[in-house]
């Protein structure tokens, strides 16, 4: 028994053809008419006059419904279609078209007037809609966080000029991409509410993490502001280790002073003392060790103290230029060369700012002096060899608000440069950990910046100063 391939008939009934509302006001105008017309036709046909007479009057009659019917069929459509075109030009976001003959006490009046009233809504709302987005992109074009907006595939949608500045790339190069290409996988991955530090560059910068969600044209996206804490952390453990070193500097500088003079006088006595030669040179080396190292204990102690109990700076007119020349003139060992740059004066505290350039191209020098194998010291005078200027280059540019300086120098660089700023921490044998620690501290002081990386090109390392021309950009330093 075969199987039939015929496929079954639809059970919907058919539409049937509809007339256009036009076609209906004319046929209900005819049929509205009609009875009016068959009695006409019959009275004029029932009159003595000549067939032609009679056939020109029903045709008259006939033209002037046809003329009641375009008109009623004109005053019914127009206005419904004047609706239309308002109702369609608020779906298109055009708001400027308003209906006519929008009257009270009238039927197609009062709907033309809720008409009004909708565009005049909408208008005014799409108005406050653009408002309130350009104030939106004003704060978030304005504000210093760094703000990302990423959509379910973790590519981004949104970056702020703080977030275009952190990546160091324009909006155009950025949006699209995705978080793990630009190095901000970790900001959709840690803990709201977290410390997270992004591998965005060298410089070790710490930032609080915000994360919260919201929903464009249905997506669900993901918002990421950060902010910089790095310096609220580094001002909570400078003040740590601050009281720790006046603690630790207060008990061992009582112990050290009183060590230093009885190891010295116990020196003198020894050497007045009828003893075995051999025990007594023993004994001297002894007690000079003591002293030696109680001193440089000392030291140490002091080079820490200062830390703890550097001033606020004092705020003078200092002229660039020639404090640059100045302080590059106090190195003996290596000529640094100093580009010239403009001449410019600014607000800064000149004795703080000199102690800053003399550690950070004492550092440079001995950087450059390590490579080469040259010995230091005071014995070493300057040459002025090309070699030279090329070992050390200071300069500095400037704008209307800041003053960048930058020191290169072509050493060997660093091996791990999130540690120079580190408390306690120095790759030099004789070193304390202080100088990078204490050129940061006066830096910040100032209100301003330092940055310590390697070279983009060639070996070395790049110190880079940012400093604010003026007082009313100094912020109050907590030292």
């Amino acid at each position: 028994m075969g199987s039939s391939s015929s496929r079954p008939t639809s059970s919907r009934p058919k539409k049937r053809a509809r007339l256009l509302y036009e076609n209906r006001i004319n046929l209900y105008s005819f049929f509205v008419a009609l009875p009016g017309l068959a009695v006409s036709a019959v009275l004029v046909w029932t009159q003595p006059w000549t067939t032609g007479s009679r056939l020109a009057l029903i045709g008259v009659e006939l033209f002037v419904w046809w003329l009641l019917a375009l008109a009623l069929q004109e005053q019914t459509t127009r206005p419904l279609q004047t609706l239309a075109n308002v109702i369609g030009s608020l779906r298109e976001e055009d708001y400027s078209f308003r209906a006519r003959n929008a009257v009270a006490e009238d039927a197609l009046g009062e709907l033309s007037l809720e008409v009004n009233a909708l565009a005049d809504m909408l208008s005014a709302e799409k108005v406050r809609t653009i408002e309130a987005t350009a104030l939106l992109q004003r704060v978030v074009d304005e504000i210093d966080a760094p703000l990302f907006a990423f959509d379910p595939t973790k590519a981004l949608r949104l970056v702020n000029p703080a977030g275009e500045h952190l990546l160091r790339q324009n909006q155009k190069h950025l949006l699209a991409r995705n978080a793990s290409d630009l190095g901000l996988h970790e900001c959709l991955t840690a803990n709201n509410e977290t410390v997270v530090e992004l591998n965005v560059g060298e410089s070790r910068v710490r930032w609080l993490l915000r994360r919260s969600s919201f929903r464009q044209h249905g997506v669900p996206h993901t918002l990421v502001v950060l902010s910089d804490v790095s310096r609220a952390l580094r001002e909570e453990e400078r003040k740590a280790w601050q009281r720790l070193i006046r603690v630790l500097g207060h008990e061992l500088s009582n112990s050290l002073a009183p060590i230093k003079s009885i190891a010295g006088s116990l020196s003198s006595r020894v050497s007045n003392t009828s003893i075995d030669p051999a025990i007594r040179g023993d004994l001297q080396r002894g007690l000079e060790i003591i002293e030696s190292r109680s001193a440089s204990l000392q030291r140490f102690l002091e080079a820490y103290r200062k830390l703890a109990q550097m001033p606020a700076p004092v705020l003078k007119d200092v002229p660039l230029g020639p404090l640059v020349a100045r302080v590059a003139g106090l190195e003996t060992r290596l000529n640094v060369h100093v580009q010239p740059g403009p001449e410019i004066s600014f607000r800064a505290d000149p004795d703080q700012l000199e102690q800053m350039l003399i550690n950070l191209i004492r550092n440079a020098v001995d950087a450059v002096l390590e490579t080469r194998n040259i010995p230091g010291g005071d014995v070493f005078r300057k040459e002025t060899s090309s070699a030279d200027k090329n070992g050390v280059r200071v300069r500095w540019e400037a704008d209307p608000q800041q003053v960048t300086l930058e020191i290169e120098d072509e050493g060997p660089g660093l091996l791990n440069p999130s540690n120079v700023f580190t408390p306690f921490y120095t790759t030099k044998p004789s070193g304390s950990g202080v100088g990078l620690v204490l050129c940061r501290q006066i830096a910040e002081a100032h209100a301003g910046t330092i940055e310590i990386g390697n070279r983009p090109t060639g070996s070395g390392c790049l110190v880079k100063i940012v400093l604010p021309r003026y007082h009313n950009q100094l912020q109050p330093a907590h030292l």
